[in-house]
């Protein structure tokens, strides 16, 4: 199979998985899971999971036992401070990390269930 014909075939599958949450392998063998948001004729945008310790270790040892009831572990969330009317002080933390590839350095795509 000639580059051209696999470059057309990584666009035809990322283009049919766009939104999807996918597994991806790259040509050195790494893989990684993500959502496939973005697809132009040389790049494919992914949205990836930050990872869960580096999300939620900062805030395990600042939580208070009342914080820990509401808002899936997130300090703040409803409980009316912050900026008036929303109930956390600023935005939620991040959850996805925004990764973009060349669509030559894929290989392989398959699409995976979202639980």
């Amino acid at each position: 199979m000639n580059m051209k014909n696999n470059h057309n075939n990584m666009y035809d599958l990322c283009k049919q998985h766009m939104h999807s949450y996918v597994m991806a392998e790259t040509v050195d063998g790494t893989s990684f899971d993500g959502i496939v948001t973005g697809l132009d004729d040389e790049y494919v945008y992914f949205a990836v999971p930050v990872e869960q310790d580096q999300q939620h270790a900062p805030h395990m040892g600042t939580m208070q036992s009342s914080q820990r009831q509401f808002g899936f572990g997130y300090p703040g969330y409803g409980y009316g401070y912050g900026y008036p009317g929303y109930g956390y002080p600023g935005r939620p933390p991040r959850r996805f990390n925004r990764l973009v590839l060349p669509l030559a350095a894929l290989t392989a795509l398959a699409i995976l269930p979202w639980y």
